[in-house]
């Protein structure tokens, strides 16, 4: 059997387990993780390699994983749907994602019909069915069969790895003959400075609450790559004076508590020691600015 390759996009509302499928199907963490709607702000590529079995040709799948779909209401969120609508555009195979556990609604038509125009195959996919009462399944199916002509209507929990075997063997077959895009050996497009960033952010949406994660977000001043170490200083943005205190906390504990959380990660995905420095700026409005929002941005930075 011939090789296969193609870009598969995975879109979906916020929440819905996009970046956390990515993770699972990738076999590392790639894409950061949080109970907070929009963590993800760009498009990040995971790359899987296929062997051949019996009935399945081997091939390379690199998966396109998106912000969540919204409407946007800042420059920040129309960038993010512009990414959405990018990844939507010359891919081989569209995955659309939902939260089976959600009642449908505003956003789920949101979502419906931003696929409506024919671009080629597209699964949906029912995310976290571990957490759905069994007898609600079958009627689910049947409601998403009705509203839109997918290829394969899936079930599966992400974090559980249900249904991704499945789902890799319907993907592989779905691709159409081509070479292997990237080496073996390679898990993701995204250089690693630009995944120091999105951890340290993970870590401060993490560790803060109400309106802080969205008005805030991380620059890479320095990465510097040395024998026995790497060097990474970062600058942490907000909008407002009252969000930098909370931010650096009492006596800088909370600056510190993200800082060492984020050094112990990156220390076990890069595999190396790493000095981290944290710095926090108020940059006013920075979200409504277009000229912050394109430079955060890392094939611009590149």
């Amino acid at each position: 059997m011939s090789f296969r390759s193609g870009f598969v996009s995975i879109i979906g509302r916020p929440n819905a387990g996009k970046s956390t499928l990515l993770n699972a199907l990738v076999g590392e963490k790639i894409a950061i993780v949080t109970p907070k709607p929009q963590t993800t702000r760009t498009r990040i590529q995971g790359i899987v390699n296929i062997k051949a079995q019996r009935g399945r040709p081997a091939g390379q799948i690199v998966f396109i994983d998106t912000p969540g779909v919204h409407r946007p209401d800042s420059r920040l969120n129309r960038r993010m749907m512009q990414e959405i609508h990018e990844a939507m555009e010359g891919r081989d195979l569209l995955l659309v994602i939902v939260d089976a556990t959600e009642r449908f609604g505003p956003g789920g038509q949101q979502l419906l019909d931003l696929i409506k125009r024919p671009r080629g195959p597209a699964f949906l996919l029912l995310n976290k069915i571990d957490k759905l009462q069994k007898d609600r399944l079958l009627p689910l199916m049947e409601h998403y069969g009705k509203v839109h002509s997918f290829n394969h209507i899936i079930p599966i929990s992400a974090t559980r790895h249900q249904g991704l075997d499945t789902l890799m063997d319907n993907i592989i077959r779905a691709l159409p003959e081509g070479p292997r895009y990237f080496p073996k050996d390679q898990l993701t497009d995204q250089p690693e400075r630009f995944l120091a960033a999105e951890i340290i952010r993970e870590k401060v949406l993490l560790k803060t609450g109400q309106e802080i994660p969205y008005a805030t977000t991380v620059v890479i001043d320095r990465y510097e790559e040395l024998a026995r170490l790497t060097r990474i200083a970062a600058t942490i943005y907000c909008e407002r004076n009252g969000q930098k205190a909370i931010l650096i906390g009492k006596g800088g504990e909370k600056l510190k508590q993200m800082g060492t959380a984020a050094r112990k990660e990156l220390e076990s995905l890069l595999g190396t020691k790493i000095f981290l420095e944290l710095f926090v700026k108020v940059k006013p409005g920075w979200r409504q600015s277009a000229a912050f929002v394109d430079d955060l941005d890392w094939r611009k930075q590149l």
